[in-house]
């Protein structure tokens, strides 16, 4: 596992992380002891990078990995957001107060005195664009609570109102071979004010393992069945935005770019490392097998110029006219 610096941080983390949505809610079940297993086989992959939410499972996900890492010695980088909690939920989650005691809940979960980084859970744009809720952060920050404050952000506008405001550490962003207006738009401004790039959906949400048919189901309570057209939240996280359907043939026709001795998903992964504005991509996995399966890419050497040229007439051609949802 290689390893890149952290928004200018002496104390680098490991360029494949883990996403953690999948051990709260939202991916189908998941139980304890898978959960514990899914935990223990990333650690030992080399993965020093979890990404978790308040809202994954109402603190389930957090406490999860609370467990976890008291029983584990190796120091590790734990990420969270806020601001989507249901409850008091809404425009009522937006304040100091409410800021405050959702901060407070995730370190009790996790069982940590600061938290590494909190991030604002994607919120409407209006709300961002009002800039209170920076000053909250720097308050948070002053106060000991969190070490570092980003935001998970679902478009180019987004980002480009949080790359002004000071204290920034942190931008998370959906990033693919289905979906790579970030290249053009947002990696070198990032890079110019020195703020880590967390990427998730790197695998469109399995398109991109290549395994998936048309006929392909998913479990009741997998976001994957009720979300896939926007049903319930922004369509852009289920898939990156694109049909199912469509991200089957279109990940079918990415097979035949696939060097030798590379899987679809390891070339997907590959691709976004090339980046250096890329610090840690956040993949999940619902095994432990798939935990390790990831980490592999790190290993694997950068893909070939005439491939990413070919990757990117196949995004402007291909998948860019087929992307739903805010972007």
């Amino acid at each position: 596992m290689k390893f890149r610096n952290f928004a200018g941080d002496e104390e680098p983390v490991s360029e494949i992380g883990l996403g953690t949505w999948q051990l709260g809610a939202d991916w189908g079940n998941v139980d304890d002891t898978t959960a514990e297993r899914i935990l223990a086989q990333a650690v030992d992959s080399g993965v020093s990078f979890f990404d978790t939410a308040d809202v994954y499972g109402r603190g389930l996900s957090e406490t999860r990995i609370g467990r976890f890492i008291k029983s584990h010695k190796k120091k590790l980088f734990i990420a969270t957001k806020l601001g989507r909690f249901p409850e008091p939920g809404g425009r009522e989650n937006v304040s100091l107060k409410q800021f405050r005691l959702h901060t407070e809940n995730s370190l009790r979960r996790l069982g940590v005195d600061a938290l590494d980084l909190t991030q604002i859970h994607c919120l409407p744009t209006e709300t961002l664009k009002q800039g209170d809720l920076f000053e909250w952060l720097r308050t948070l920050k002053q106060e000991g609570k969190i070490k570092r404050f980003g935001l998970s952000v679902e478009s180019m506008e987004e980002a480009g109102i949080c790359l002004k405001q000071e204290g920034v550490s942190s931008l998370q962003v959906i990033f693919n071979m289905f979906r790579q207006k970030p290249i053009a738009e947002l990696f070198d401004q990032a890079k110019a004010r020195g703020v880590a790039l967390i990427v998730r959906l790197p695998l469109a949400s399995g398109l991109l393992s290549g395994k998936f048919k048309s006929a392909s189901t998913f479990q009741e309570t997998d976001h994957r069945n009720y979300n896939r057209n926007g049903g319930q939240f922004n369509v852009g996280e289920t898939f990156a935005g694109i049909p199912f359907e469509k991200g089957v043939k279109l990940s079918d026709e990415l097979k035949t770019l696939v060097p030798e001795g590379m899987t679809l998903a390891q070339m997907a992964l590959r691709w976004i490392l090339d980046f250096d504005a890329v610090t840690v991509i956040i993949p999940g996995a619902t095994t432990p097998e798939q935990a390790d399966a990831n980490c592999s890419a790190s290993d694997l050497s950068p893909l070939p110029s005439e491939l990413h040229q070919k990757l990117k007439a196949f995004y402007e051609s291909r998948s860019a006219p087929f992307i739903r949802g805010k972007y």
